[in-house]
């Protein structure tokens, strides 16, 4: 009984490190296609010109189909500032006084004055500002070709340096008007466009907090 449990806690440790080593990711999926299969094109018949080719002789090699590849030049340089600023303001003041009462109670009250005086006062101001600038080169595949001609991309690319993994991944939807004759396209040129940079290791570990400390910090009042 000690050993199965001891197993499966094994077993436990091992998923969470594996789901951990890889990290989660919102681009279109699959990130890779094999070519579709074109058994209906004449074989090879030992000529120059083959006409089980893919494409004609003199058109370009940009991508179109499913499981060509596409370079991706990925240039994003984005800045944002917002400013705001509010100011109200307001004073009330109220003055009473009794001179004189004759012939009816409260006497007491004579010479009586009063006055109040009120002042409210508010003031504002906040702003807020972003940058991002992230510039690469990546290679991505075609996944499917939508009905009207256009392309869906999808690629990863790993890195491992020493103890840790770089995941840069992108996908999005690409006009194929707007592919050089190089079979290149810029990614400010992508539609839906999902581009990520993530790591993994013990160095992107330590800038996570625990899952102990997350559970606490969400119940804590203060």
């Amino acid at each position: 009984m000690k050993t199965t449990i001891a197993g499966l806690f094994l077993a436990t440790l091992a998923i969470l490190a594996g789901c951990a080593s890889v990290p989660p990711t919102n681009v279109h999926q699959p990130m890779t296609a094999r070519p579709q299969p074109r058994g209906d094109l004449a074989a090879n018949n030992g000529g120059i010109y083959q006409q089980s080719a893919s494409r004609p002789l003199f058109e370009d090699r940009r991508a179109r189909f499913v499981g060509d590849t596409l370079v991706v030049n990925i240039v994003e340089n984005t800045q944002a500032t917002i400013k705001g600023a509010s100011s109200a303001q307001k004073t009330g003041s109220v003055n009473a006084s009794v001179t004189a009462l004759d012939g009816v109670p409260g006497k007491t009250f004579q010479g009586l004055n009063a006055s109040a005086s009120s002042s409210d006062t508010f003031a504002g101001k906040g702003e807020s500002g972003g940058s991002n600038v992230f510039t690469g080169t990546m290679t991505a595949t075609v996944i499917e070709v939508l009905p009207n001609g256009n392309l869906l991309l999808s690629g990863e690319k790993q890195v491992a340096i020493g103890q840790g993994q770089e995941f840069i991944r992108v996908s999005g939807i690409v006009n194929p008007y707007q592919i050089t004759a190089a079979n290149t396209v810029n990614s400010s040129q992508m539609a839906d466009a999902r581009i990520e940079y993530k790591s993994s290791g013990y160095i992107n570990e330590a800038q996570v907090m625990g899952w102990l400390a997350r559970f606490f910090l969400t119940f804590l009042p203060f």
